[in-house]
């Protein structure tokens, strides 16, 4: 008789990548209509009693599949899925390090939240910190009609004060996977981050859900103290570590994360960066990755032998467990350098120990012995990426926005991200929602306001490195309230104006993507989701000193849209005496807030 180990030998060398399936016998009858598509072959198409199983994960309901677009409709499924969240100071120590943090019913990573595609999401978030303001963003959810629970103070709500509660409820419109952080200054890398899971059909099909994977690089010292001193040094704060699942090992102890497979079985695992200051790439020994969505936009499968993520990046991968029953390294790499040869993001000092273990069912408890190619190196985004349902984009000219850098030697070499010469700078106790509702337009300069008043029209931007962008870096690009389209991006170069480069033929759709080292990024959306909606980097120093900006989106219309507006209220009746109590002299010198 064999053993499971000889016969996983066996089986691995008939191991064929996770798109290879036959046909479910379910679906053979005569009367099915078939789709065929280059990637997946055959798959069923408006066949009655559609579910989704490991043999039809293209399927969800009889009505919603995964050619179904989101932007157009979703189930109502009518279920309210509820969390409560209890943010506390407490001390971890994820890498051995003993660190005071700040996190979400004790744990860190924060809880999961889990919904199916249509659910409504209600979150009680209690804060129990004891001298921070807080609140949380639901990174890349849409908030389609619920503008003010998007979780940005100084623009969608007044912070948390200290012993108050907020009540966040939304509508989950799309599915895939994501996560959840404070938006208060750079808060969220003391460990106030969670998991996103919505759960809905794939464009390929796999036996188990792994779940979430968050990747973040990480600082011993609290993070406003790094953000203090990022603030006035040109060069980017050193990382002490980097986490895998909230674990890693360093000269205190610690550990690897360790994640199981089952031998035969094909794995959904969900990546998240949820970093910092670095980008980073992963490759799992002796596997490959099919990749099967990118934020949350489902994807024509590709398969790939690494990954690279930006910060706030997302990719749904599926893993073929069918390699030697052993223990693999999932091996990970901070990005490197750039195409001028210079540091693309921020130093960590224990890179060259960076990973975690996949262990298979039956293998022994060791540290894998597995190697592998070298990483690839360098801050960009990954290549390959088609979006699933099929959009295609009118021509159209990009507004300007222009993107400098400047240090300021009389402010104690202040350093400042600025958009069109202005750094962000938002108003904790006067939102500017809350200017929306009292009818009042007129709004500072450093709020960064831009109007977008048409209705479903695409808005075209681009974001253009200047000459005075000093040191030229990539930036992770978020929009909230919306998808984007990538057009165009180039690094190193000035955009010329010629439409004619835009792409417009099913382009790269997603909610974080990267603007290349003193180049330019071209974006588009459509404006159909009414609110004030934030983009910025995602590098929480940068976007600190500044880096950041408000699209007004269809201004007359967002009382109407997002209805009840007491929660908000009574938050901002609640945080106004706190600041004015804790900050008599203001915030940070040079900090944005967001």
């Amino acid at each position: 008789m064999y053993s499971i180990v000889q016969l996983s030998s066996l089986a691995a060398l008939l191991c064929t990548n996770v798109l290879a399936a036959s046909i479910p016998s379910e679906y053979s009858t005569p009367e099915v209509a078939w789709k065929r598509d280059g990637l997946l072959g055959l798959h069923r198409k408006d066949y009655g009693g559609c579910k989704n199983t490991p043999t039809s994960r293209n399927c969800w309901t009889d009505d919603f599949t995964i050619e179904t677009d989101m932007d157009e409709k979703w189930p109502e499924t009518g279920n309210t899925v509820t969390y409560n969240f209890e943010i506390t100071n407490t001390t971890l120590s994820p890498d051995g390090v003993a660190k005071e943090m700040m996190v979400v019913n004790g744990q860190y990573p924060g809880p999961v939240v889990e919904a199916d595609w249509g659910d409504t999401i209600v979150v009680n978030v209690k804060n129990s910190l004891t001298t921070n303001g807080t609140g949380i963003h639901w990174h890349g959810l849409r908030q389609l009609g619920t503008n003010q629970m998007d979780g940005v103070g100084g623009i969608t709500e007044c912070p948390i004060a200290p012993g108050e509660t907020r009540v966040y409820t939304f509508k989950a419109t799309q599915f895939g996977s994501s996560w959840y952080h404070s938006h208060y200054s750079v808060q969220y890398g003391d460990g106030l981050v969670g998991g996103i899971i919505i759960r809905g059909p794939a464009t390929a099909n796999y036996d188990i859900d792994l779940g979430i994977l968050p990747l973040t690089d990480w600082f011993h010292n609290p993070i406003f103290t790094v953000n203090a001193a990022s603030l006035h040094a040109a060069g980017p704060p050193i990382a002490d570590n980097y986490l895998v699942n909230g674990s890693m090992i360093s000269a205190s102890g610690g550990q690897y994360a360790v994640t199981p497979l089952t031998f035969g079985k094909k794995h959904l695992l969900r990546l998240v960066n949820t970093g910092i200051n670095n980008y980073v790439h992963v490759a799992l020994d002796g596997h490959q990755f099919t990749v099967v969505a990118a934020d949350f936009v489902p994807v024509q499968p590709f398969t790939t032998d690494s990954l690279v993520l930006s910060i706030g990046q997302r990719y749904d991968v599926i893993i073929d467990a069918c390699q030697t029953v052993g223990n693999y390294w999932l091996r990970v790499g901070t990005g490197g350098a750039h195409t001028k040869g210079l540091a693309c993001d921020g130093p960590n000092a224990n890179a060259a120990n960076i990973k975690s273990i996949f262990r298979y069912e039956g293998a022994p408890t060791v540290n894998p012995n597995s190697t592998g190619p070298a990483l690839p190196t360098g801050c960009h985004d990954q290549e390959g990426i088609v979006p699933y349902v099929k959009t295609t984009i009118p021509q159209g000219q990009p507004d300007e926005l222009k993107l400098n850098f400047s240090q300021t030697a009389a402010l104690g070499n202040l350093v400042q991200w600025s958009i069109n010469d202005s750094p962000l700078l938002v108003d904790y106790s006067y939102p500017t929602l809350q200017h929306v509702l009292s009818d009042n337009d007129t709004f500072a300069g450093h709020q960064n306001v831009y109007t977008v008043g048409e209705k479903n029209k695409w808005q075209y931007w681009v974001i253009q490195q200047t000459p005075k962008t000093t040191p030229p870096l990539p930036h992770p690009i978020h929009l909230h309230g919306h998808d984007f389209y990538v057009l165009d991006h180039q690094a190193n170069t000035t955009w010329t104006g010629d439409i004619s480069r835009l792409a417009s033929d099913n382009p790269v759709r997603r909610d974080t993507a990267t603007l290349p080292e003193g180049g330019y990024l071209v974006l588009a959306f459509e404006s159909d989701n009414p609110g004030v909606w934030l983009m910025h980097c995602h590098i929480p120093f940068h976007v600190a000193a500044g880096f950041g900006l408000q699209f007004l989106e269809r201004e007359s219309e967002i009382q109407q849209t997002i209805g009840n507006t007491d929660g908000f209220q009574d938050g901002c009746k609640s945080w106004t005496p706190f600041q004015t109590s804790s900050f008599p002299n203001g915030f940070p010198q040079g900090d944005s807030g967001v």
